[in-house]
């Protein structure tokens, strides 16, 4: 086909793209945008680029979610295609022979929620290279890194904390809890957390100190699923990202009564020396993960 004869067919930008198929994934501008690490306004001024240039709307706004028009699920799967044969024709062009294991150690709920579509494409353009993925509390994450059993470590620490590393993502925390009335009484306010050291955790206290609002531990759990658990079945509130509160969940804030907090990061670690396949997928992780 002539382009130059159809102006209007221009090539689909994959920036566009990647936050298309983010916010399809999650049924949210927000939490699209918190995948990606970047700001709603800027997911959304791409989603609007990219209607603009199909001339079609693929989204309908719901109350609580996003909805794909029929233009938005045709479009989903070229979109993931396009953006899986991106990362192939790069891989095959340049690390055919890439071959190996790459050992990675992560947050059980930061993988279950941003890093598994990340790796996955990985996976896709590097059929050689073998993942081999450890969850565990960050703490022991950095223990077992220091110990030479990881090439790659993500870790939850405070903004521009020490012991090097690069920030891949930055995390919005929120209170999350199974009805909103928690902060409306003097009662003590019941946690769900995880164990200490966890930076979530501390900023539930350092945010409660600081509103002089009494607390206590109602329970403690080291996984994900089990603190949505817990806060579900009414045990408590949580703090969590907002990108992994679940919509059966509501986020708490100033309007009713919530106390602000403070943003965290995540940040990866790596090895030295490193391997060849743990430094694509390392520089794979930094280019996904800092904003499509």
């Amino acid at each position: 086909m002539d382009r130059s004869a159809h102006p209007d067919l221009a090539p689909l930008d994959p920036t566009l793209l990647l936050s298309f198929v983010a916010v399809a994934e999650t049924a949210s501008l927000t939490r699209g945008a918190s995948r990606l690490g970047l700001a709603q306004p800027t997911v959304s001024l791409r989603i609007k680029r990219l209607e603009s240039a199909l001339g079609r709307a693929l989204f309908e706004r719901g109350p609580r979610r996003l909805t794909l028009t029929p233009a938005g699920e045709v479009l989903l799967g070229y979109a993931r295609r396009i953006l899986a044969l991106s990362d192939e024709v790069r891989a095959r062009l340049g690390e055919a022979e890439m071959e190996g294991t790459v050992r990675l150690g992560t947050p059980e709920d930061f993988a279950t929620t941003h890093l598994a579509w990340v790796l996955a494409r990985f996976a896709a353009s590097h059929p050689r290279t073998a993942l081999a993925v450890t969850t565990d509390l960050t703490l022991n994450l950095l223990e077992r890194f220091r110990s030479g059993e990881f090439d790659l470590v993500l870790v939850k620490r405070e903004p521009g904390g020490g012991g090097g590393g690069v920030r891949v993502w930055r995390e919005a925390l929120v209170w999350a809890a199974a009805r909103e009335d928690w902060f409306a009484s003097d009662r003590v306010l019941p946690l769900v957390v995880s164990p200490a050291p966890c930076v979530y955790r501390s900023r539930a206290l350092e945010a409660l100190q600081g509103a002089g609002r009494a607390w206590r531990i109602a329970y403690t759990s080291t996984s994900l699923a089990g603190t949505q658990a817990a806060v579900r079945a009414g045990l408590g509130v949580t703090v969590l990202p907002r990108g992994m509160v679940p919509p059966d969940l509501m986020v708490l804030g100033a309007a009713h009564g919530a106390p602000d907090l403070r943003e965290t990061e995540i940040a990866l670690l790596t090895a030295e020396p490193l391997a060849r396949p743990a430094a694509r997928l390392a520089e794979h992780v930094v280019r996904s993960l800092e904003g499509g």
